[in-house]
């Protein structure tokens, strides 16, 4: 049997299919200081399932083999009773054949073929897009966070069970699709048609605003998105004359990734301390993580753009940053995304995703179905269900009860980085402060 690798993976949403094996990020100059939680007080692993429960399962497969209307494959049917198993425990977890741990395989490799678009599979298998990647085929032909994608090529989607809802977005580049999409406030259907092509996950731009203040926008969190961030900032600082006197970071619209890249992001900006922990029931489920020494920008001010399309690993970022008084954080409530999922291969070529773990910012906050809410709020566009609170079966998060059905809020435009970058400037005229640790 191969041994399993477990991967800590904090996206939000799926950008067609739902994946396995992303590879390790880069090492940093600046090495990450993880160290163990106290396991003392975790509760005891689960006893040993009772017989009877193993009697009524397969007594409810026999029957179900024998007296179904139709013949059944009984390893189709194991694997219904398998993906059955994590169906029901959170929206994130999930058992995932072959075929779809490969599709993700080739999407952690930072490119595949498809529309560029990151969806949540909706509890009628239909698909709520949460994002666009920059430059794909689906951000050109208009599609936006809260459309719902209910048809592919007239064909309605997820409509066997086994399917995985978003493969029908993949194909060769080059092929067309056609989606039918429902948008929040029209009454009628859409019909879009695009052209798939090789979405290339280039995870961070960068430019100077203006002499001296510099805007970074983060994508997606993949692997080598930390590595991206610093060789994007030493261009930047360059083009600046060697520093930069203040930063708008933008992590509108970005569904998270990986935890490991999201920690090495943040720990860009700062100079030792906490960036998050995790907790979980799992000895290797319980870390904290920490930064090491140095700050690139030298403690110059930095304000970060937030929305509801701020998801998971974004959160870790931004929550870090906030939480060590590193940044002021504009725009609306974040998604609320507070777990962890750890990637297990099987001996197969299976794989499981499995939530194994809560994530805490520094101050020992849960972001878990509550969000991040921005020190300063920004006006957008707002769209019901759009949040994970929202989600059926989704987890509670570890400071109580959100606060129910809500609105979220979608912030676009060049406005919020104006309003942004003013408030930077209003902070780069001030005496220069020490972060604390």
């Amino acid at each position: 049997m191969r041994p399993f690798r477990p991967v800590l993976l904090l996206a939000a949403v799926l950008i067609a299919p739902q994946g396995l094996a992303v590879p390790a990020a880069r090492p940093l100059a600046t090495e990450i200081d993880t160290d163990r939680i106290d396991t003392a007080s975790l509760p005891p692993p689960s006893p040993a399932v009772p017989l009877e429960d193993i009697a009524r399962f397969v007594e409810v497969f026999r029957r179900v083999q024998a007296d179904f209307v139709d013949p059944l494959d009984d390893r189709a049917l194991m694997r219904a009773a398998t993906r059955a198993l994590l169906a029901d425990l959170d929206p994130h977890s999930a058992f995932l054949p072959a075929a779809a741990a490969n599709a993700w395989r080739e999407q952690a490799a930072g490119a595949y073929d498809g529309i560029g678009v990151e969806v949540e599979v909706r509890p009628d298998r239909s698909l709520r897009v949460i994002g666009t990647i920059d430059g794909s085929p689906a951000q050109r032909a208009g599609l936006r966070t809260g459309d719902v994608i209910v048809a592919v090529d007239g064909r309605p989607v997820g409509l066997r069970r086994e399917d995985e809802p978003s493969r029908a977005l993949r194909g060769t580049a080059g092929t067309a699709v056609r989606l039918t999409l429902l948008r929040p406030g029209e009454a009628l259907p859409r019909e879009i048609g695009l052209v798939r092509q090789s979405i290339a996950l280039a995870s961070v731009n960068g430019r100077l605003l203006e002499p001296g203040f510099a805007y970074l926008r983060i994508a997606y969190f993949e692997a080598d998105t930390a590595e991206e961030l610093r060789r994007t900032l030493a261009r930047l600082k360059a083009e600046a004359g060697g520093r930069l006197e203040g930063l708008v970071l933008d992590l509108r619209n970005n569904p998270g990734g990986l935890l490991t890249t999201a920690v090495e992001s943040a720990d860009l900006f700062l100079d030792g301390g906490l960036i998050v922990s995790t907790r979980g029931r799992g000895p290797t489920a319980n870390t904290l993580y920490r930064a090491g020494p140095g700050d690139l920008l030298d403690g110059a001010p930095m304000a970060v753009l937030i929305d509801v399309g701020t998801a998971s690993s974004a959160e870790v970022v931004a929550g870090a940053l906030r939480d060590r008084g590193r940044a002021l954080l504009l725009g609306a409530r974040s998604f609320g995304k507070g777990s962890v999922q750890t990637l297990i291969e099987l001996d197969n070529g299976d794989a499981l995703k499995l939530t194994t773990a809560r994530y805490y910012t520094p101050s020992g906050r849960s972001i878990q179905a509550a969000g991040i809410l921005p020190d300063v709020s920004l006006p957008g566009t707002a769209i019901r269900g759009l949040r994970e609170q929202d989600l059926p079966i989704h987890l509670e998060g570890g400071n109580g009860r959100g606060e129910g059905y809500a609105s979220g809020v979608i912030v676009e435009g060049e406005a919020a980085v104006a309003e942004a970058l003013r408030r930077v400037r209003q902070a780069a005229a001030q005496p220069r402060r020490t972060s604390p640790q």
